[in-house]
C-alpha cells in the first residue's frame, strides 16, 4: 500500500490534534507535520514535501491563501486541500486560483475528510456540497455573461470571428467576404470591444469554449 503524507496547518490545537489522530490511524496515511502559525508552515512545507497540506485559512499570522501562493511553485507534488470554516466566494475562488486542489468545511465527518485526503491525492478535487454547489454556479454565469456578449455580435461580425478561429488572415476573410482589409479590420476592432477582449487569441477561445 501506498503511504500517503500529510501536513497540517491549523491553529486550533484541538482541531489540529484531532485531524493528526485520524490520519495516522488510517493505514495509508501518515502525518509528517503540524503547524499552528503561517511562519511555521513557510519554514519546514518545502523541506517535508508532504503529498497533501490540509490548509486552513484563517491563520494569526497570516492567510492559508498567502502560504500557499508563496510557496506552491516549490511543492509541484503537493496538492493542497483547504480546510476552514469560510464558505465565502471570495475564498472560495482565490483559494482555487492559487492553487487548491480542494475546499472543505469544517465540521465535515473525519470519513469525509480521510476520504478527501486520498481522492485530492489521485488528482480528484473534492469539496463540500455547498462549496462545489458555488463554483458551479459560478461557471454557469460565467458561461451565461460570454453567450450574452457574443450575441452582442452582429452577422457579420459572428462570421468573421468564425473565420479567424480556422485560421484565415485579414486579407484571405476580406477576399472571402468581399469587403476591404480595412472593413475586416474595423469588424475585428468591434469585435474585441464587445467581447472584453484585446487580442485575437482571447476571442477565439471565448468561441471555443461555447461551442465545446
Amino acid at each position: 500500500m501506498i503511504e500517503i503524507t500529510v501536513a497540517i496547518v491549523e491553529d486550533e490545537k484541538h482541531y489540529n490534534n484531532a485531524l493528526k489522530k485520524i490520519i495516522d490511524y488510517d493505514a495509508g496515511l501518515r502525518c509528517i507535520g503540524q503547524f499552528y502559525t503561517g511562519n511555521e508552515a513557510m519554514n519546514h512545507l518545502v523541506a517535508l514535501k508532504p503529498n497533501v497540506v490540509l490548509m486552513d485559512i484563517k491563520l494569526p499570522d497570516m492567510s492559508g491563501i498567502e502560504i500557499m501562493s508563496k510557496i506552491k511553485s516549490q511543492l509541484e507534488d503537493t496538492q493542497f486541500m483547504m480546510c476552514t470554516s469560510f464558505e465565502d466566494d471570495e475564498h472560495i475562488y482565490d483559494s482555487l486560483k492559487f492553487g487548491a486542489a480542494g475546499y472543505l468545511i469544517k465540521g465535515e465527518s473525519m470519513d469525509k475528510i480521510i476520504s478527501s485526503i486520498k481522492d485530492v491525492h489521485r488528482g480528484g478535487a473534492p469539496m463540500s456540497f455547498g462549496v462545489a454547489k458555488r463554483v458551479l454556479n459560478y461557471f454557469r454565469e460565467e458561461k451565461s455573461e460570454i453567450n450574452n456578449h457574443l450575441n452582442d455580435l452582429s452577422k457579420s461580425e459572428h462570421e468573421i470571428l468564425e473565420l479567424l478561429a480556422q485560421g484565415l488572415l485579414y486579407k484571405e476573410i476580406a477576399d472571402k467576404k468581399d469587403i476591404t482589409i480595412d472593413t475586416v479590420k474595423k469588424h475585428v476592432g468591434n469585435i474585441y470591444r464587445k467581447l472584453h477582449v484585446s487580442n485575437k487569441v482571447e476571442a477565439i477561445n471565448i468561441l471555443k469554449n461555447i461551442k465545446y
